[in-house]
C-alpha cells in the first residue's frame, strides 16, 4: 500500500489507519519510517506513538524508548499511552534495588501529576497504591513511613472522579480499618463529604465524556457531521470544567482546566478557535506567559494561520511587548513579495501606533512599490492620514497618486469621493466622476453613475440635477433594447430626487404600484417588437395586456412556449396513480361498470353539479325485473346476481331535490315478477350475459376524478331526499329503505 503522501488525501485516516496496522507485523528497522512518516502528519495520536514505542520495546531498544517518550508525554495525555511509560520504567528499575523502587515511585508521582485527573485513571491510582504497598519495611519506621505514603496516595485518588472512584473508596475503608480502627473512623467520617462530592462530579462528567471519541485522529476540519459533533462535545466538557462543579480551590480548578484544554488540542489540533479560546483563557486568568506559549504552539500546529499571528501580536502589544509584536508582523510579512495587501495595511496600523506617523509613512513609500500592492493600501493610508494625523493634504495627494493605477477601479473612485465630499470639495468631486466616467466602461460604470446622481441630488442645484439624470439614462439604457422607453421621464425620478434616506415622499404601495408599472411597461414594449408586422404596424391585443397586467411584478417565470395541457389519459404518471381505481372497476358488477364507462370526460377541476346529475339520471342501466308499486324492486346485475334495490313507482328527479315526474329512462323494465315468466327470464339472462360481454370488452375509465364525482353525487342524493342510502359504489350493493 502507498504511503500518505501531501495532497487531497494527505490525512486520510483510513489510509493512516491501515499503514499503522501494517508497520505492526514488520521488522523495527523497516516499521520505524513508517512510524516518522505517520506521527508528522498526526503528531497527537497517543494511539500511534504507543505501537511505535511498544515496537521497540519489544526488541528492548530502551534508548530509543525513552527518546520516543520524551517526544510525545507531554503532548498526548492519553492513559494507555502513559501506563506503557510507567511499564518501561518498571521493568528498567526492577533489578536496581532501592534505587530503582525510588525512580519508579517519582515515575509515578509524574504520571499521576499529569494525568491522574483522568477519569480513566482509576487503575493507574491502584497500580500506584499496590506498589508502594510491596515495598519492603526493614523496621517500624520504615512501615510508618510507607502506610503514610499509602494513606496519601488514597486520599488523593477518593476525591479524584475517575469510573472506579467507588471501589478505592472501599479500598481505602479497609485500608485505614486494618490501621488502626480507632483512627479510621475519624478518617472516614472527615473524607465522606469530599468522596460524595467527586462521585456526583464523575457521575455528571461521564455524561459528557462519553460523547467524545477518544480514538479520533487530528485533521483539519472538514465539515463533517462526525468532527463537528466532536467540536461541540469538547466544547461542551470545557465548558462543564470551566464552572467548578467540584468546588475545589482556584488553582486545582484551573490545572483540571488546563488538562481538559491539553486532551482536547490531541484531537482539534488544527482547530484555531481551540487554540486560541486556550490562550485567551490563560491571558484572562493573569497567566499571559502561558498564553504566549500556547501561541507559540498554535503556530507550529498551524503556521499558515494569520488569525493566530495577529491575536499573537495583539496580545504582545497588550502588554508592551512592542518588539516581540513587531517581529510577528514582520514573520506575515516574510519577504514582502509574497504579501497580501492586508497585511501591508495592517502592519502600517500597527506602524501608525506604535512608532508614529514617520515610521508608518516609510513603509507606505515601500508598500506601493510591491507588485502585490493593490488600492485598499492607498485608501487605507490615506483614510489614516486623514481622519488620525489630521493631515488633509497628505491624503489628498496619496488618492491622487492612487487614481494613476487604479482609475480603472470603481470601488477606489468611490472611496475618494467620499474623501472629497468630507472635505465640501465639489468642484474636484465633479471633475472626479467626469475622468472616471470617461474611461470606464458603461457596465463598470453603474455605481459611479449612481454616486453622481446621489450627489448631484443632494448638493447641486435642479438644473445640474435633471442634465446628470439624463446622462445616465443615455450613457447606461441609450443602448439597450428598451432604450427609447429608459431616456423618458417617469415618476419614479421624481421620487428619487425627493427621497432621503429611509424617508419618501409616497407610500409603500405607491412605491410598489410605481415597481408594477415599470415593469409593465418594459413587457409591453417587448411584446410589441416582437408582434411587429413588417410594415410596422403593431399588433397588440387585449389578451395580451391582460396577460401582462394579471402577472405579479419581480416574479421570474418559467418558459411557457413548450408546455402542454394537462391530459390524465395520455400522461403515463397520472395512470400509473389509478391503478388502484382500475383493480377496483375490475371487480365491479358490469352493470356499475357500464354506467361510469358511458359517463362523458369533464374537463377542469370543478364541473357543473348540475351536469353530473343529468348525466347520472339519464344514463342507461340493464334491464332488471321490478315488483308492484310499493315494494322494493331487484334489479339482476348480470351474472355476480347481486340484487340491487330501487324505489318503486314513477321515476322521480330525487338526486336533483326535485318532485317532477319524469319519464321512465328506456333502458329500464319495471314489471312485475312472476313465476309464469321464467322462460322469459331465462331469456333475459341470456341477452344479459352477452351484454356483460360487450361492457366488459370496453376500455375502463382512467379518469378517477370521473369516479369521485360519481360519490359525490350519491352521497348528495341520500341527504337531500332521506329515502335512499346507497352502499359501496365498488361492491355493487344498493340498499332501499323506506325511512
Amino acid at each position: 500500500m502507498e504511503k500518505p503522501s501531501g495532497g487531497a488525501d494527505k490525512y486520510n485516516v483510513e489510509a493512516a489507519e491501515i499503514l499503522a496496522n501494517e508497520a505492526q507485523h514488520l521488522p523495527i528497522a523497516e516499521a520505524t519510517p513508517i512510524y516518522e512518516q505517520l506521527l508528522l502528519l498526526f503528531p497527537t495520536s497517543a494511539k500511534f506513538w504507543r505501537q511505535y514505542v511498544e515496537a521497540h520495546m519489544a526488541v528492548n531498544n530502551d534508548e530509543a524508548v525513552k527518546q520516543i517518550f520524551s517526544r510525545c508525554l507531554l503532548n498526548c495525555l492519553q492513559i494507555p499511552l502513559w501506563r506503557c511509560y510507567i511499564r518501561f520504567i518498571r521493568k528498567v528499575n526492577d533489578k536496581k534495588g532501592m534505587e530503582g523502587q525510588e525512580e519508579t515511585r517519582k515515575a509515578f508521582d509524574f504520571m499521576l501529576n499529569y494525568v491522574g485527573a483522568d477519569i480513566a485513571s482509576g487503575p493507574v491510582w491502584m497500580e500506584y497504591i499496590s506498589f508502594l504497598k510491596s515495598l519492603p519495611a526493614i523496621n517500624a519506621q520504615e512501615e510508618s513511613h510507607r502506610m503514610t505514603a499509602v494513606r496519601k496516595v488514597y486520599q488523593k485518588a477518593i476525591v479524584t472522579p475517575t469510573h472506579h472512584i467507588e471501589q478505592l473508596w472501599k479500598d481505602y475503608e479497609n485500608f485505614e480499618n486494618s490501621v488502626s480502627r480507632q483512627l479510621a473512623k475519624g478518617l472516614v467520617s472527615e473524607y465522606q463529604p469530599k468522596y460524595n462530592s467527586a462521585r456526583a462530579v464523575y457521575r455528571e462528567r461521564k455524561k459528557y465524556v462519553d460523547e467524545i471519541d477518544w480514538n479520533m485522529l487530528a485533521v483539519p476540519p472538514s465539515g463533517s457531521c462526525k468532527e463537528e459533533m466532536q467540536w461541540i462535545a469538547w466544547k461542551r466538557l470545557l465548558s462543564f470544567e470551566k464552572g467548578n462543579p467540584q468546588r475545589i480551590d482556584a488553582a486545582s480548578s484551573n490545572k483540571r482546566i488546563i488538562f481538559t484544554y491539553e486532551q482536547c488540542l490531541m484531537y482539534m489540533y488544527h482547530y484555531p478557535d481551540v487554540w486560541y479560546d486556550y490562550a485567551t483563557w490563560h491571558a484572562k486568568g493573569g497567566s499571559i506567559d502561558a498564553a504566549i506559549k500556547v501561541f507559540q504552539r498554535s503556530l507550529k500546529a498551524l503556521p499558515d494561520s494569520e488569525m493566530l499571528r495577529y491575536a499573537y501580536a495583539e496580545l504582545e502589544e497588550s502588554r508592551g511587548a512592542i518588539q516581540a509584536a513587531k517581529k510577528i508582523y514582520e514573520s506575515i510579512l516574510g519577504d514582502g513579495v509574497n504579501a497580501t495587501s492586508l497585511t501591508h495595511i495592517q502592519f502600517i496600523r500597527f506602524l501608525r501606533r506604535t512608532e508614529g506617523v514617520e515610521a508608518a509613512r516609510k513603509y507606505f513609500l515601500d508598500a506601493r512599490k510591491s507588485p502585490s500592492c493593490t488600492y485598499h493600501v492607498y485608501v487605507a493610508y490615506a483614510t489614516m492620514a486623514f481622519c488620525l494625523d489630521k493631515d488633509p493634504k497628505m491624503a489628498h495627494n496619496v488618492f491622487e497618486a492612487g487614481l494613476k493605477r487604479f482609475m480603472h477601479e470603481p470601488v477606489y473612485i468611490l472611496e475618494y469621493a467620499d474623501f472629497l465630499t468630507r472635505l465640501n470639495d465639489d468642484q474636484n468631486i465633479r471633475a472626479l466622476f467626469e475622468r472616471a466616467l470617461s474611461t470606464l466602461r458603461p457596465e463598470e460604470s453603474v455605481e459611479i453613475w449612481k454616486k453622481f446622481t446621489q450627489f448631484e441630488q443632494t448638493y447641486g442645484d435642479l438644473a445640474s440635477m435633471l442634465k446628470v439624470e439624463q446622462r445616465r439614462k443615455e450613457a447606461l439604457f441609450g443602448a439597450g433594447e428598451d432604450g427609447t422607453a429608459a431616456l423618458e421621464g417617469n415618476l419614479q425620478d421624481v421620487v428619487s430626487r425627493y427621497s432621503y434616506m429611509d424617508l419618501w415622499p409616497c407610500t409603500s404601495n405607491d412605491l410598489d404600484h410605481l415597481s408594477r408599472q415599470e415593469w409593465l411597461s418594459k413587457s409591453l414594449n417587448n411584446k410589441l417588437e416582437k408582434s411587429a408586422l413588417p410594415n410596422g404596424m403593431a399588433r397588440l391585443d387585449k389578451a395580451s395586456i391582460q396577460s401582462v397586467s394579471s402577472t405579479p411584478t419581480k416574479v421570474v417565470y418559467p418558459n411557457t412556449s413548450k408546455m402542454v395541457v394537462y391530459d390524465p389519459k395520455h400522461n403515463p404518471a397520472a395512470g400509473a396513480g389509478t391503478n388502484a381505481f382500475d383493480e377496483i372497476l375490475k371487480a365491479a358488477p358490469p352493470a356499475l361498470v357500464a354506467f361510469l364507462a358511458n359517463l362523458p370526460a369533464v374537463e377542469g377541476p370543478t364541473p357543473n353539479v348540475d351536469i353530473v346529475l343529468s348525466i347520472c339520471l339519464q344514463s342507461d342501466l340493464l334491464p332488471g325485473q321490478s315488483g308492484k308499486a310499493g315494494n322494493p324492486t331487484q334489479l339482476q346485475s348480470g351474472k355476480a346476481g347481486i340484487p340491487a334495490q330501487l324505489p318503486s313507482g314513477p321515476a322521480t328527479s330525487e338526486l336533483s331535490g326535485s318532485s317532477k315526474p319524469h319519464p321512465v329512462p328506456s333502458g329500464l323494465s319495471l314489471k312485475p315478477t312472476s313465476n309464469r315468466h321464467y322462460g322469459k327470464r331465462k331469456e333475459f339472462d341470456r341477452q344479459e350475459d352477452d351484454d356483460t360481454t360487450t361492457v366488459q370488452s370496453q376500455p375502463l375509465p382512467r379518469d378517477a376524478f370521473r369516479i369521485r364525482q360519481y360519490h359525490k353525487a350519491r352521497a348528495s342524493s341520500a341527504s337531500q331526499t332521506g329515502s335512499v342510502s346507497y352502499g359501496s359504489a365498488f361492491s355493487g350493493d344498493l340498499s332501499g329503505s323506506t325511512g
